[in-house]
């Protein structure tokens, strides 16, 4: 049995207001699925863009796979990303509005050992929305601990 492989990107809900998500199939090759699998892999920095109506998501940094030959990949490319075409025309036409971006919230692997890509359609916050999610998180994190300690 496989295990599963779950690389999130921590600062997508700090830094944006999620409105939508997807699930996408993305297109590896296959040193690059095998790095994957050992968790090599991160989408901090990553984002998604269209080119010709295809989605890709660009900056996405998967490390070379450690027993490659000379046929490795490169860490930082563009991956395409797998999508209904229903899917993608609803988010081609909501990213061109003004302050909304798709962003990747988790790398996976599902069931059958294929990756998948979490893409969410997002609104980036201000400062004073990010203070205002900290003060949330403090608040909870304490009521969390007088709750435990009765």
């Amino acid at each position: 049995m496989q295990k599963t492989i779950n690389i999130l990107n921590k600062r997508a809900k700090f830094d944006y207001e999620i409105l939508d998500k997807y699930s996408a199939g993305i297109v590896l090759t296959g040193t690059e699925i095998k790095s994957i699998r050992l968790g090599k892999a991160s989408i901090t920095e990553s984002f998604c863009e269209f080119h010709d109506g295809e989605l890709f998501v660009i900056n996405s940094n998967i490390e070379e796979y450690l027993y490659g030959t000379h046929y490795n990949h490169k860490t930082k490319s563009e991956r395409k990303l797998l999508l209904n075409k229903k899917e993608l025309k609803k988010l081609n036409k909501d990213s061109e509005n003004k302050g909304l971006t798709i962003v990747p919230l988790r790398l996976f692997t599902n069931e059958k050992g294929l990756a998948k890509l979490e893409i969410a359609l997002c609104r980036g916050k201000k400062n004073y929305d990010k203070r205002e999610s900290l003060k949330e998180q403090d608040t909870k994190r304490d009521l969390d601990r007088i709750k435990k300690a009765f």
